[in-house]
């Protein structure tokens, strides 16, 4: 027992001195860099650091290709539509344009209104339907139809929907087609103000075609002098073909956001 004892302490002795004379030695560095518990820190701090290429991760390398592809594409239709004199022209509203203009961003039409003795006339503008000059690949066979068309060449126009109202009561509602030269009434009808069954069952009139040639001329002089005139259509026209352009550029910017996301 004795003889153990004694041993311990020779070899506690001898490590406390082996420990010593390397601390007082120039290589103490050395033994602070491989002491076993600095060695598992640095190797933890090793197997924490991110991949060298995990760096440069993006999240757009997640996306599909097609995805990647669309929004090529969309850039490319983007830059062409900034290009285009359409959307950020700003027309000039002509003197004695009578109606006060509501345009609102991101939407299909345009509202315009004004007072006229009393009435209310609101007119509701839709984007324009443009002719390109293409001929349509089906010709109709019936010769009264051909007759038709060799009578009004085919050209751009805009819809409109005229309502003139005078306070609570029925109001007067056009379906029109406003042409560069002229504008035509495609329906008429009587409208009342309250929405009920009995609303959805009322007599509208005739075709507005049907008509008395000079009570449809009535009508168009009618809606000429309370503003539906060709100072107002034509600009209506240039107006339209402008926010056609603003919109479609405001769509594609909201859609490359999305399949950004």
């Amino acid at each position: 027992m004795a003889f153990s004892a004694a041993f311990r302490r020779a070899t506690s002795a001898a490590a406390h001195f082996t420990i010593r004379s390397l601390s007082s030695s120039p290589h103490t560095r050395l033994l602070t860099v491989v002491h076993p518990l600095s060695l598992r820190h640095a190797i933890s701090e090793r197997i924490a650091l991110p991949h060298p290429r995990a760096a440069f991760f993006s999240s757009n390398a997640m996306k599909p290709t097609s995805d990647v592809n669309l929004l090529r594409v969309i850039d490319s239709e983007i830059k062409c539509a900034k290009e285009s004199e359409d959307h950020d022209r700003v027309e000039e509203i002509p003197v004695g344009f009578p109606f006060e203009i509501q345009d609102d961003k991101g939407m299909n039409t345009v509202t315009l209104k004004r007072n006229y003795h009393g009435e209310s006339v609101e007119v509701i503008v839709s984007m324009p339907s443009l002719v390109t000059g293409e001929e349509p690949d089906n010709q109709p066979d019936n010769d009264e139809e051909d007759d038709d068309q060799e009578e009004r060449p085919s050209q751009s126009s805009i819809p409109l929907t005229v309502i003139v109202s005078k306070g609570k009561g029925p109001s007067l509602e056009f379906s029109c087609a406003a042409y560069p030269d002229e504008v035509t009434i495609d329906s008429m009808s009587v409208r009342e103000n309250k929405e009920s069954d009995d609303e959805m069952l009322a007599y509208e009139g005739p075709d507005f075609n049907d008509l008395d040639e000079n009570l449809q001329k009535a009508f168009h002089k009618y809606l000429e002098i309370r503003g539906i005139s060709p100072l107002t259509t034509n600009f209506l026209h240039e107006y339209m073909i402008n926010k056609d352009g603003r919109e479609y550029l405001l769509w594609l910017n909201n859609l490359k956001q999305f399949i950004q996301k």
